[in-house]
């Protein structure tokens, strides 16, 4: 009880802080939940397919390959200049990925094409040894996007192209022509656009993977129910919610009373952090508003989305003014406390979206991701 009464002030503070996170309570004498019909979930399944997914995985792959071309350049032309230019195709790209990486079914999770973009959490830093020998000890195999991508995941993504960009020894990419560091880092882009270019495709097909998603029913190879097809979208919006506090904060940061690990922070080399934390949350209020999942509920309950609208606009919010250093961020109290806002608010998100929305969909009220059900 203490220990609720003591998180429930401390939410009261950084609200005060920072803006209120959540608007009035529910009405707790909402009407049940209204039946989903057939031709509703289709076109919720269309808005999500054509909407989010095809547009996401479409802007991906466009920043992808500006990133090859961006590398290709530095390669042949080092300067403080094509450096920099590297660098910002990469916080592009990365961003973009941020955006539809709440996607964590169907294509992307088949032949490790998830782990080929982004390696992360990478809680042994494997993937960081890995990248660490190679350039101690240069493998041209590791050159060719073919041949790289026959070798561990961990070295075929973002995580491993942010520290050729901006890890130790990064300066000397403008020293010399077509060096060994920047050749890997060429083919580790064309490795990631590779991966974008083949979503990107695979969900353009009319007759692929977007039919059955449109198309729930006895034919569709992936949702055999109106109610399978809605459990996903819930399933997408949760999902990347826990994906938002686990690997994104808690990673580095589990409140107040907790010990701080700064160097575990996704990006924390090229201060793209709280960028990828803001651009997931925006990835997540994109499908949130573009599904209009809203269309699914009672009259009544139409604030419950309201509500999810609220936090996460709160959340994105204060990403976007975090201290791109993480060092700092774990150490100065201001920045402290709006972690502390980022901790407490990503878990209400979760419960928003969990418990009320999946309730006003009809879930029941036993309905729980968190447990795995």
């Amino acid at each position: 009880m203490m220990r609720k009464l003591a998180s429930a002030l401390v939410l009261t503070a950084l609200s005060t802080l920072f803006g209120p996170a959540s608007p009035q309570a529910q009405d707790a004498n909402l009407s049940p939940p209204k039946p989903i019909t057939l031709d509703e979930t289709r076109r919720l399944m269309d808005k999500v397919v054509d909407e989010v997914i095809r547009p996401g995985y479409r802007s991906f792959s466009t920043s992808s390959s500006r990133l090859t071309d961006a590398m290709r350049q530095l390669c042949a032309e080092p300067s403080a200049e094509t450096l920099a230019a590297g660098r910002a195709a990469f916080e592009a790209a990365a961003l973009d990925w941020g955006h539809i990486e709440i996607v964590r079914i169907g294509p992307v999770i088949e032949d490790n094409r998830f782990e080929r973009v982004l390696f992360y959490p990478d809680r042994k830093s494997t993937g960081l040894r890995q990248v660490q020998g190679l350039l101690t000890t240069p493998d041209e195999d590791a050159t060719s996007p073919v041949q790289l991508a026959r070798k561990s995941v961990a070295m075929q993504g973002l995580g491993a192209l942010e520290f050729v960009l901006h890890g130790t020894g990064s300066d000397a990419l403008v020293d010399e022509v077509d060096g060994f560091r920047c050749r890997y880092g060429l083919a580790v882009a064309g490795s990631i656009q590779r991966v974008a270019t083949e979503l990107s495709q695979i969900w353009d097909d009319p007759a692929g993977i977007q039919k059955d998603w449109k198309e729930p029913g006895a034919d569709s190879r992936v949702f055999r129910t109106p109610g399978e097809a809605v459990t996903a979208v819930l399933g997408l919006l949760v999902h990347s919610a826990e994906a938002a506090r686990d690997q994104r904060i808690e990673t580095f940061y589990k409140g107040e009373d907790n010990s701080t690990f700064p160097k575990q922070a996704l990006f924390w080399r090229s201060g793209l952090t709280f960028k990828m934390l803001a651009a997931n949350l925006e990835g997540i209020r994109t499908l949130l508003d573009r599904s209009e999942i809203r269309d699914l509920l009672n009259d009544d309950q139409q604030s419950i989305v309201a509500s999810i609208q609220f936090v996460l606009r709160s959340l994105i919010r204060v990403a976007r003014d975090m201290e791109p250093d993480v060092e700092v961020a774990v150490s100065d109290p201001l920045q402290r406390q709006k972690l502390d806002f980022l901790l407490l608010n990503s878990r209400d998100l979760i419960l928003r979206l969990n418990d009320q929305l999946g309730s006003g969909l009809g879930l029941g009220a036993g309905f729980s991701f968190s447990d795995g059900d």
